[in-house]
């Protein structure tokens, strides 16, 4: 689950580790040949055993995270990535799972995309011995995109707009059973607006209650706010370039209920994607153009841990790091990845195509 975080003074040290020049390590790069010397931060890959791709990630702790991907694939490791094993549901070859939320290294949900019955929940509480199907989605014309929790009871979960809104189905009990909330609370969808389901971070939430969907897809990039789980939104358009079904805002994240990054751009390797950044310090009522964004499309974003100001944004083209707040970015490695998480214990972690999976080493 996404966690808020607090200053402190490991995440003032972390933050002033990575501000210190480092090797950027290229798509193929890993521990196994170096870590760039020195105390410079990098991402060290790990061996996943698997070609995947893993959208998916929920890191609990420097020593456990859960992956989820393509082909049906739930991974987990309790050593940092050392082994990993598979434990992916039985049956699920054919789905495509895209967000992963873990309470703990027993405990996790899995969404899969797609229309229709192809848009799935699972839970473990046994480490993935064992799963539950807990919804299958009915409608043909809903298809769920992300998935995020409050708790380890209150969740929610998103779908692309059905009827000119988009849907939010609910559960109070850590994801066991769920239900669709009513959409009188829901602005009205754009002509073409959607949700992207591309790291895990189209919805995402901070605190008890406070949660934030990003869109795309549409005339305008925008960003919807609830305050109360689901149930009434606010929205507001942001300055990351729309107007076309592959560009919008593909992630937030939100350190507290007032400040947040969204990050975005297009996806198709051929086209720029200036303004790929943007910060709120109102909750999201407003957006901000960063000064210097990253130089790509980026998919994926998270604050560092107990920092104010530092955060890190992944895509296929490389990892940015900002150390005030989101206006500024620089680039600390080239390397394909399409989700981030950090944890309280300080660990950073990334996953994305080919199996690729990291953990922030310095």
């Amino acid at each position: 689950m996404r966690r808020l975080v607090t200053a402190g003074v490991c995440g003032l040290a972390l933050a002033a580790t990575l501000t210190a020049p480092a090797q950027a390590h290229g798509p193929d790069q890993g521990s196994d040949q170096g870590s760039g010397g020195g105390n410079s931060p990098h991402w060290e890959l790990k061996n996943s055993g698997t070609d995947v791709r893993f959208r998916g990630l929920s890191a609990v702790s420097r020593n456990t995270a859960w992956l989820a991907g393509s082909k049906g694939t739930v991974l987990r490791t309790a050593d940092g990535g050392k082994n990993w094993r598979n434990v992916s549901p039985p049956g699920a070859a054919e789905l495509e799972f895209r967000d992963i939320e873990a309470f703990d290294g027993r405990r996790a949900v899995v969404l899969a995309i797609g229309e229709g019955e192809a848009s799935r929940i699972f839970r473990t509480e046994d480490g993935g011995a064992t799963w539950t199907e807990s919804f299958r989605n009915t409608d043909a014309k809903a298809f769920y995109d992300c998935v995020t929790f409050f708790d380890s009871r209150h969740g929610l979960a998103m779908s692309d707009p059905v009827d000119g809104r988009f849907r939010i189905l609910s559960t109070r009990d850590g994801g066991r059973s769920w239900k669709v909330l009513p959409s009188t609370g829901m602005p009205a969808a754009q002509t073409g607006e959607a949700g992207f389901a591309a790291s895990g971070q189209c919805l995402v939430s901070s605190g008890s209650r406070d949660v934030w969907l990003a869109t795309g897809g549409a005339p305008r990039g925008r960003v919807l706010h609830s305050s109360d789980r689901g149930l009434t939104w606010t929205v507001t358009d942001t300055p990351i370039p729309a107007g076309d079904p592959a560009r919008g805002v593909f992630a937030v994240a939100f350190r507290d209920r007032t400040h947040g990054i969204a990050v975005g751009g297009d996806y198709r390797a051929d086209q720029a994607s200036p303004q790929a950044a943007a910060t709120s310090r109102d909750g999201g009522r407003t957006w901000t153009t960063a000064g210097t964004p990253p130089p790509a499309y980026r998919s994926g974003v998270t604050w560092l841990p107990h920092s104010r100001t530092s955060a890190l944004a992944v895509g296929p083209t490389g990892t940015d790091l900002t150390t005030d707040g989101g206006r500024t970015w620089r680039t600390l490695d080239t390397g394909s990845y399409d989700t981030v998480d950090c944890t309280p214990d300080r660990a950073c972690w990334a996953s994305g195509e080919k199996g690729r999976v990291a953990r922030l080493e310095r």
